[in-house]
């Protein structure tokens, strides 16, 4: 039990998110004396039994939820997004081609940004206007190389609210997708996927870990004339422990993963998720209006549904009056500004429920 009664903020943060409240507990529980072990987590060798058997949960359990084959690794990694946008091209990158990328949202541009410091990527698809990104490229749009040693594509905009609900086809060249914005929240086929990425702060646990889930074959390929750090062959071989693995991060997640698989798992977590998403959209577009979303609607996020009002100073107003009823993190980025609501799986229906009233009171009163 929590230690003293604590009201708990309504989360709508971007990430670092919303974790679930049995997933906390469990760790204050447990900060003091891990399992009886006179020790916290946090003061167990990485390489040790008691914290190995985390570890091993942790990875047995994403396996289990996102289905993951045989013919694939996972590996738990550091650095977030950002390194993975670095040492998928230093891995994979031929001489003369550094992968096709598909720009549809600042962080995809980012990783784009990052293969050129480090070979010679191509651009398979852009869908930026005026700076903003509000719908994806049509399969026939995209213009791949059958040399490219991959594809890489950002599965879901958390800036602008877009979302691929059906991957592209690429043929026999290797799919590669950022997901760190929406893994766990909907069933994928793994298999598909060269390789898949997840900074864990939207769905998967806290930050500091990143899940990389990768084809043993495709890992078999991979250079090796980079950094041993930044081999993905290293950390398979290691098993995730070539250096101190961030144990507290990796702990906390096995606690959300528990939680997930508590819940129904992804299935239950994707139909809940439909249901937030679909509740937030059909207020906006019964509203006449006054809250406007202008995501081609075939690519809306079911993560984040991203809005404004007639004005900026409405739009601050609508902020300031959330925060006041004890909600949080409904600013949009400073980018794409306007009003962002972030529904990843620890979001609660219920709390979905007190934003759409907020919006319906908000619109009367303004009215």
């Amino acid at each position: 039990m929590l230690a003293r009664m604590v009201t708990r903020a309504i989360n709508f943060n971007p990430g670092p998110a919303a974790l679930p409240l049995q997933a906390l507990t469990l760790a204050q529980e447990e900060l003091l004396d891990f399992e009886g072990s006179g020790m916290s987590i946090l003061e167990h060798s990485h390489r040790g039994k008691v914290y190995g058997r985390v570890h091993e949960e942790a990875l047995q359990l994403l396996r289990e939820l996102l289905t993951v084959p045989s013919s694939h690794r996972i590996l738990l990694l550091q650095g977030g997004a950002h390194q993975q946008f670095a040492m998928v091209p230093l891995n994979f990158r031929s001489d003369a081609h550094a992968g096709d990328y598909v720009i549809t949202g600042n962080w995809a541009r980012k990783a784009f940004a990052e293969a050129e410091r480090i070979g010679r990527p191509a651009i398979a698809a852009d869908v930026e206007q005026n700076g903003r990104y509000l719908r994806l490229p049509d399969q026939a749009e995209l213009q791949l190389s059958a040399a490219a040693p991959y594809v890489h594509v950002t599965s879901n905009n958390t800036l602008f609210g877009t979302q691929y609900h059906a991957f592209p086809e690429t043929g026999s060249v290797p799919l590669v997708a950022d997901m760190s914005s929406d893994l766990l929240s909907r069933r994928i086929d793994v298999g598909r996927f060269g390789l898949i990425y997840a900074a864990a702060q939207k769905n998967l646990g806290p930050a500091g870990v990143t899940v990389v889930i990768l084809s043993a074959d495709w890992l078999s390929r991979a250079r090796t004339d980079i950094p041993e750090i930044f081999q993905y062959g290293v950390h398979a071989r290691e098993n995730s422990l070539y250096n101190t693995a961030p144990t507290f991060s990796i702990y906390l997640m096995r606690n959300v993963l528990r939680w997930a698989k508590e819940r129904g798992g992804v299935p239950a977590l994707e139909a809940e998720s439909r249901k937030k998403a679909e509740l937030l959209y059909a207020l906006i577009d019964e509203s006449g209006g006054f809250y406007a979303n202008d995501v081609e609607p075939q690519a809306r996020s079911h993560m984040n549904v991203v809005f404004r009002l007639p004005t900026p100073e409405l739009d601050a107003r609508f902020v300031r009056e959330a925060e006041e009823a004890g909600m949080f993190g409904l600013k949009g980025h400073r980018i794409a500004g306007g009003i962002r609501a972030s529904l990843y799986n620890p979001v609660p229906l219920e709390h979905v429920a007190r934003l759409a009233e907020h919006m319906r009171a908000f619109r009367r009163a303004s009215s």
